[in-house]
């Protein structure tokens, strides 16, 4: 099975000399396709730092990283702008929708950042927002929308230019647990269904069981545990 996310050997370290600290040390996790992942640990832990590592918005102080086969540590700006936008999709602890877009010029706004917008973006936005429960959403503005609406937005945002992979940073923080495993179901299930990855940082553990694996983060180091189903 095809590995989309490989992080080999990363560590992070910040400031110099005896002023230096080490956020991520020696740290390797393959994701393959159809995999979900969930990171677990303390605040502190480096659960962040790896994340914005995963999703190529920081670069690490040494190792490597490759996203869908192509490694990306020593990309110039461009690419690695190229590689969010094309490879990842993002689901943030808030929805971080625009407050003066509908919910279907939220994902189309995906398509015209990357320079399109066609009748077939029009007809994904449409088909995504009908398969996570929004279809009668998609002419509301987000003020109008509960909670657990503007997170399934964000995540029909987030696949909107079919990613290889979904990085999810606390995506239940802002919800109740019914509404959160909801969001945690949903993105279960489309990962599945197309055949890609996801990384969730969570400190939600209910969720646990919806994941494929869990992998806990401490003191900038990873442990994995297998998931007994």
């Amino acid at each position: 099975m095809t590995n989309k996310l490989v992080l080999d050997h990363i560590s992070k370290v910040y400031g110099d000399g005896s002023t230096s600290v080490k956020v991520l040390d020696d740290i390797s996790l393959q994701v393959k396709a159809g995999e979900f992942v969930a990171i677990v640990g303390p605040s502190g832990a480096g659960k962040s730092t790896f994340l914005s590592i995963a999703g190529a918005l920081l670069s690490p102080s040494s190792g490597k990283i490759s996203i869908d086969n192509q490694e990306i540590q020593n990309m110039s700006e461009n690419e690695l702008n190229d590689i969010r936008l094309k490879k990842i999709g993002f689901v943030f602890q808030s929805a971080n929708l625009i407050p003066y877009l509908t919910v279907r010029d939220q994902l189309l706004l995906i398509a015209q950042l990357d320079g399109k917008h066609t009748k077939q973006d029009e007809a994904r936005a449409d088909e995504l927002l009908e398969r996570l429960g929004l279809g009668h959403r998609r002419n509301h503005y987000p003020e109008k929308l509960s909670g657990g609406e503007r997170q399934r937005v964000a995540i029909a945002r987030a696949w909107m230019n079919d990613p290889e992979i979904i990085l999810a940073d606390e995506p239940t923080a802002s919800l109740d647990s019914e509404r959160g495993r909801d969001v945690v179901q949903m993105l279960a299930d489309e990962v599945k269904r197309s055949n890609k990855s996801a990384l969730m940082v969570t400190h939600d553990k209910r969720m646990l069981d919806l994941c494929d694996r869990v992998v806990y983060i401490e003191d900038g180091k990873l442990f994995e545990h297998e998931m007994s189903v």
